[in-house]
Formats: structure tokens, sequence, C-alpha cells
């Protein structure tokens, strides 16, 4: 107990259930790496079926006590324990260009900062599957037209297909969380480069989605869109009516057309 008072300030609760823990492991597919990251391991409950798999495993934690029990209790995981923080560390130095999956219970309080991160390494990895609060899961994998559907949701299926594969209670972890869990996978799509500026994407998602009750008229003025462009009438629609395909051809008329 002393351990999990210890650890609350990272946003951290830990799964105690073995089923549950051998099938979010299972939730890999293995195909196109040979290696995989986990983050935020704590005690290794998930590591260890990790490490029952024919890849090579690491776990990045920034927590200096789970470093230390994850030494003493893993040998497997000799030379493999980054003690880094994720959001800041360059893991080129770890892998280079080498492709590799990222697998964890993430902690609830950076999961979108988790996954925004990742994005920015999408070039090597082909695979990211793990544990999230419940709305963000869903979140995360939900199609056009809900009131869910948002920024991570069009940013991150721009370049992977999402999928929301089974809740988790609460009773299965210490401290119990005051929310369901949802575990999900995303695996990168064959063609995962933008046909537009994906600095330009980015910006006109975002844009579009801190105002979502507005139409894109009137959400992206900033954009100082050519008169003749505003007539589109892709601009009557609010941004949750955009499918991703949408919001590519919205940023490439704002590239072409737009002041």
């Amino acid at each position: 107990m002393d351990k999990v008072k210890a650890k609350k300030h990272l946003g951290q609760h830990f799964l105690k259930d073995e089923n549950i823990a051998k099938d979010i492991a299972d939730t890999l597919t293995l195909s196109g790496y040979g290696k995989v990251l986990e983050i935020g391991p704590g005690m290794g409950v998930l590591t260890k079926y990790l490490l029952e798999k024919p890849v090579e495993t690491y776990v990045i934690e920034i927590d200096t006590e789970s470093v230390e029990y994850l030494e003493k209790n893993y040998p497997a995981l000799q030379g493999k324990i980054i003690s880094k923080d994720f959001l800041k560390y360059n893991l080129s130095e770890v892998f280079g260009d080498a492709p590799f999956a990222i697998i964890g219970n993430f902690p609830y309080n950076i999961s979108s900062q988790i996954v925004f991160r990742a994005l920015e390494m999408r070039d090597r990895i082909p695979e990211f599957a793990g544990m999230f609060q419940k709305e963000v899961a869903e979140r995360i994998c939900e199609s056009k037209g809900s009131k869910t559907y948002g920024i991570l949701s069009v940013l991150v299926q721009a370049f992977y297909d999402a999928e929301y594969l089974f809740t988790v209670p609460e009773h299965v972890f210490n401290p119990p969380p005051k929310v369901k869990s949802g575990v999900l996978r995303l695996r990168r799509k064959e063609n995962y480069n933008l046909p537009c500026d994906e600095k330009l994407y980015f910006n006109v998602v975002k844009t579009a989605f801190n105002q979502r009750r507005k139409t894109l008229r009137n959400s992206l003025k900033t954009f100082n869109l050519a008169d003749n462009l505003k007539e589109d009438s892709i601009f009557d629609l609010r941004p949750e009516q955009l499918s991703v395909a949408q919001f590519i051809e919205l940023t490439q008329k704002i590239a072409a057309y737009g002041v």
C-alpha cells in the first residue's frame, strides 16, 4: 500500500488481475516489428506476459522504486530498462531506426500526451496498444458524427486504424479508479503519409475542434480564408461532421486557396 501511495502523483492505478494483463499483452499482433516498448510497467504485471512473446521487450519507467524492483525481479530485462521520461526521451538512442510497438497501462493524466508523442514517431511505430480511461479510448476510436469524435480521433485515424477491444472494470486495480478503462489497438496504415501539409493538417484539426459548436466558416476565421473558398459547402459543416478524408481535403483547399 505504501508503494501505491508513493506513486499516486504519477496518476497510476496498478492492475492486479493477471487474466486482464495477459489479455492486454495478447492484443499485440507481433507483425511488422521485433521489439516492444512498454510504457510505465510499474511492478511488471503486464511485463511478465510480454516477456513470453517472441519479441524483444523493453520498458521505460520514470519511477526509481519501480526500476529497482524490475531490475531485481526480471533478469530478462537486463539492459532493457530505460529509466527516462517517455514524453521527453529520444528513443532513437535505444532503437535507432528499427520499428517497435508501444504498449502499456497508461497513466490517465498523461495518456493523451503519450498518444501525441507516439504520433511524432509514427514512422517507427507500426502498432500501439494498451489501456486508457474508457472515454479516452472510445474517443480515439470514434467515428465522425459523434459528440466524442474530436482532435484525438482525427489525428490518430489519419495514420492508424483504431480498434476498441474491450472494457476493464474499476475493481481490478489498486487503488480502484473512479472510472472504467478501455483497451485499444492501433495498426499503422499502409500509406501513412498524408497527401497534404501535415503541419497545416494538425493546425486545421485543432483549430476547428477548439470551437466545435461553430461551423468551419466561423471556427477557421484565423486562417484568413479567401472569399471564394469560404463559399465552399464544406465550410457549412461543423468539425465533428467531417471524416479524416474530408479534413485532408479541407487542408488541401486551405493550402491552395487560402489567403
